[in-house]
């Protein structure tokens, strides 16, 4: 009964984005754009993976975790996961347009999720953790609109994506808890099993453009 009971605490510490943490709930806060610099925001399954792929790049200051696309004002993470508020698992990227383009961030979000899967990611289920590339400008919407036809055309994926593509209205910051997880808790199963192999992706893909070429490793 013990190994069966261990068996179940091992799925469930991977059947979700968050188990069991202990919890500062209070929103982060949102850093204050400098002279130069531009925002991005994607969503693409749990934020934690998302999050830490993107601050690996060049030119990449700072990656919020937070909620975008939905209706529902200052949502919790709890509120989000009921999968009715319309939020989906999101980042906002805070980087330097001189060092990294939009059009490569593109590439660095496309490579970092699976982008062909409707409401999934993995063992995450639900419009939660869709796939969203959101836009501030026509020219935003356009490069996104392109990444997708190359990415398309690439065959990298066996089927084709199906993200979103999306005004952004408003990103609100998840709970300070959520905030640099991958990197605060490498050890925790769903980040080795789960959020690891799809940073390892975005970095494969992003070879070029990363802070630290030193290669993560999983646990055994």
């Amino acid at each position: 009964m013990k190994r069966i009971h261990l068996l179940a605490l091992s799925l469930l510490l991977l059947a979700g984005c968050a188990q069991g943490q202990s919890k500062d709930t209070s929103p982060a806060k949102l850093p204050a754009l400098k002279n130069g610099e531009a925002v991005a925001t994607f969503a693409g399954g749990c934020f934690w993976a998302l999050e830490e792929g993107m601050n690996q790049l060049k030119g990449v200051r700072e990656v919020i975790s937070g909620y975008a696309g939905g209706n529902v004002k200052d949502p919790t993470y709890e509120q989000v996961g009921t999968d009715v508020t319309g939020h989906a698992e999101s980042v906002q990227v805070y980087y330097d347009p001189k060092v990294i383009s939009y059009a490569q961030l593109l590439d660095a979000f496309f490579a970092g999720h699976d982008p062909t899967t409707l409401n999934r990611q993995g063992p995450d289920v639900g419009r939660d953790y869709r796939s969203v590339a959101f836009y501030r400008t026509p020219a935003e919407k356009a490069e996104i609109l392109a990444a997708i036809k190359r990415t398309n055309e690439s065959k990298h994926y066996a089927n084709p994506v199906v993200t979103e593509v999306t005004p952004i209205t408003v990103f609100y910051p998840a709970e300070n808890y959520h905030q640099n997880y991958f990197a605060l808790h490498p050890d925790q199963p769903y980040i080795q099993r789960v959020s690891l192999p799809k940073v390892e992706k975005l970095r494969k893909a992003m070879a070029g453009h990363l802070k630290n070429n030193t290669a993560l490793t999983m646990n055994d």
